[in-house]
């Protein structure tokens, strides 16, 4: 292991120089064996974030294998069978702060099987680490995870060449895999609609993750934690309608305390946008108005709430609300409907049957559903459009589902929160498909 040298020093102090309290959610996804857990264990390393306790148990397996160096990946994968097998199966979360800005880090699966896995992490990332081992170049598994990314709306993509010390640095081997990635990219809309920065890498030595080292001077980019400090943070890069959907109505009932008889609040998360006391809103679906008395968060008073703050509203009217209606400003009221269009990946082992109802959860809100035409599923590995009466796990495809209930929805490349839902089977409760509205 490379020691704590003043090259790192002078990283972590330029860092601090540009303090970003912000939250980064983001996730490693790609091929398997691409290094995604050695990535994220030689990030902990290298920003001083592993307990040495930690580090200790882990070296001690590693010994056990017969490795010389401390096997890095044992940081993430976390179940007996992972270590077993050196793959990872479940996403694994990972948290830690340079001192200048939080992160989550989520580890998805590289085999085909884990698919329904990886988008269960990209769906809060808000900026994703393709993974592309230099010696394979760009895999059938990079294409499917780099396509996943782009329909769940990832915003910013990092593809990483990596295992560089494998190909002895060679420029010639990035430019051709970035090369060909850039006309993949291209062919399916993410070049077009995302941000998407390269770099070369060697995870396992630390190249370029921290620590810039000397074996690449023909790259003059930015590192990975330089991308990763100066990412913007979630809902922070264009302005979003207000959306609150109510998750529980407070009516304390304590005798000893008469203020609190009349007290209504309506509990929940904002989930895009901000509210400041006094502005108008609607409840919808039944489309009553009024204005915002109070805001509350716990104890305290706030004159206003922003994006992903859990508080309690009170309104000036007395409003029929109840769990699941969604409280808007009124100048910004989306449609509530009863029938939507959506891509769908299919999560469970029993296929889709359009003869079969589910229910849609769509933030605190739910509804009956009946599948009314599956238009197409995608073939991710030619990008064909397919006509399909079913789908299978891990299947991709554009579906209209018809609602007993209606939605309050927005389309998810403007809003993630309200423009997302999840399909469960009404037999087993689990969750059987992720969707996101078109």
């Amino acid at each position: 292991m490379p020691r704590w040298n003043s090259a790192r020093k002078k990283v972590i102090s330029n860092m601090a120089t540009q303090h970003n309290d912000s939250l980064l959610r983001f996730m490693t996804c790609g091929s398997v064996d691409d290094g995604k857990s050695t990535l994220i264990g030689r990030l902990l390393y290298d920003t001083k974030t592993i307990l040495a306790d930690t580090l200790n148990n882990i070296a001690r397996t590693s010994q056990k294998r017969g490795m010389e160096a401390v096997d890095l990946s044992l940081l993430t994968d976390g179940l007996q069978a992972e270590r077993e097998q050196g793959i990872t199966i479940d996403v694994a979360y990972r948290y830690f702060s340079t001192g200048t800005r939080k992160y989550i880090i989520a580890d998805a699966p590289g085999h085909e099987q884990y698919t329904r896995n990886m988008v269960t992490a990209a769906s809060t990332a808000n900026l994703a680490i393709i993974l592309i081992d230099a010696r394979k170049g760009v895999l059938t598994q990079t294409r499917r995870h780099s396509y996943l990314a782009h329909l769940v709306g990832i915003p910013h993509i990092v593809v990483a060449v990596n295992k560089m010390d494998l190909v002895n640095y060679d420029q010639a081997v990035y430019e051709k895999i970035k090369a060909d990635y850039i006309a993949f990219a291209t062919e399916i809309g993410l070049a077009q609609a995302r941000e998407i920065k390269f770099m070369p890498m060697s995870a396992l030595n630390g190249d370029m993750l921290v620590d810039r080292l000397d074996n690449m001077p023909w790259y003059q980019g930015e590192t990975l934690i330089d991308i990763l400090e100066a990412a913007p943070a979630a809902h922070s890069e264009q302005s979003e309608a207000f959306r609150f959907p109510v998750q529980f109505v407070c009516r304390p009932h304590d005798s000893a305390n008469p203020d609190l008889h009349d007290f209504r609040g309506f509990m929940g998360r904002v989930e895009a946008g901000e509210i400041s006391v006094g502005d108008a809103v609607t409840v919808l679906p039944n489309g009553y108005q009024s204005k915002v008395k109070a805001i509350q968060l716990g104890a305290e008073q706030l004159q206003s709430a922003q994006t992903e703050q859990s508080v309690t509203l009170l309104l000036e009217d007395e409003i029929d609300t109840s769990r699941g209606d969604m409280i808007v400003k009124t100048s910004e009221a989306p449609e509530a409907v009863k029938q939507i269009e959506a891509h769908v990946c299919w999560l469970s082992e029993t296929p889709l049957s359009p003869a079969r109802t589910y229910i849609v959860r769509h933030t605190t809100r739910e509804s009956k559903a009946k599948i009314g035409s599956i238009q197409y599923k995608v073939d991710v590995n030619t990008l064909e459009h397919l006509a399909s009466a079913d789908l299978k796990m891990n299947d991709i495809a554009r579906v209209t589902f018809k609602l007993a209930q209606p939605l309050m929805v927005d389309s998810y490349d403007k809003n993630r929160a309200t423009g997302a839902f999840i399909v469960i089977d009404e037999s087993s409760n689990n969750t059987v498909g992720a969707g996101m509205i078109v």
